[in-house]
């Protein structure tokens, strides 16, 4: 007999006759509270402690495939250090973001639709947030951000520009156009602006930047924010009736460009202030 079951039964009889009720229940909960502490205290298996450890996922950089990281791999990406292309991606990319800023400036009073200026607004929050987030980056690693006088760019013949980004002969013709006339070079330019975004982004890994954790989870989301806002401008895009995006800009609006393009002076400049 289980020795466990002999005591049981002594507690039992100890009792007397009027708590039997009450033992057979201390008995039954007694054995339960056995069995459970029996299975607690089961064999450890070390394959299951292994198989219940947490996966350790990379981001791929755009267009590249997750990859599952070692423990030590993970250590040694948190210590993976900026490089010049991550630095210069930044900066670049503050001043790309500056001329998006001032064309979504230009919607209020010159737009037709009820849908560009919503579109407009949000473009302006996130990108004027994420010139606040490459500063930052910037900031904290010793590296000097941008200053808000050298968004100045010349955007004329044989200007070096930036993936996407406009001339200042087109800023000038967006600036004069109204109503449908803007709305549809609106569209068209910043969807290019954007696309040359993504461009950016690619072209930082293939310089071999973007692998610091932070600058890498950065482009993903430029490329993830930018992406749905390609989306939605080009579903305004088709919207927009056929006549006013083959016509291109009246002659009104060419001429009251070539007013505002400094013709001979000083281009126009992408300025965030």
């Amino acid at each position: 007999m289980d020795p466990g079951q002999t005591s049981v039964r002594s507690y039992s009889s100890r009792m007397g006759k009027g708590n039997s009720q009450l033992g057979a229940r201390w008995v039954v909960t007694a054995l339960a509270v056995a069995a459970l502490l029996g299975a607690c205290g089961g064999s450890h298996d070390a394959a299951d402690d292994a198989a219940n450890e947490p996966n350790v996922v990379q981001a791929g950089a755009p267009g590249e495939p997750s990859r599952e990281l070692s423990e030590e791999d993970a250590l040694k990406l948190e210590e993976t250090p900026h490089t010049k292309a991550d630095v210069d991606f930044m900066r670049g990319m503050i001043h790309h973001h500056a001329q998006a800023i001032l064309m979504t400036s230009l919607v209020r009073k010159r737009s037709a639709s009820d849908q560009i200026p919503l579109l407009a607004r949000r473009t302006e929050i996130s990108q004027q947030a994420e010139i606040e987030t490459m500063e930052n980056w910037l900031k904290t690693r010793g590296e000097k951000p941008p200053s808000k006088a050298s968004h100045r760019h010349g955007h004329g013949p044989g200007a070096s520009l930036m993936p996407g980004m406009v001339s200042a002969d087109k800023l000038a013709v967006l600036a004069a156009a109204r109503g449908q006339e803007f709305d549809d070079l609106f569209l068209s330019y910043m969807i290019r602006h954007h696309q040359g975004a993504l461009t950016m982004v690619r072209n930082l890994a293939g310089d071999g930047g973007g692998n610091e954790p932070e600058i890498g989870a950065f482009t993903r989301h430029v490329e993830a924010d930018q992406g749905i806002e390609i989306s939605r401008m080009a579903d305004l895009q088709d919207a927009q009736p056929d006549a006013v995006r083959l016509a291109g800009p009246s002659k009104a609006t060419r001429e009251r460009a070539q007013r505002l393009s400094y013709a001979g002076g000083r281009p126009l400049i992408c300025y965030v202030g």
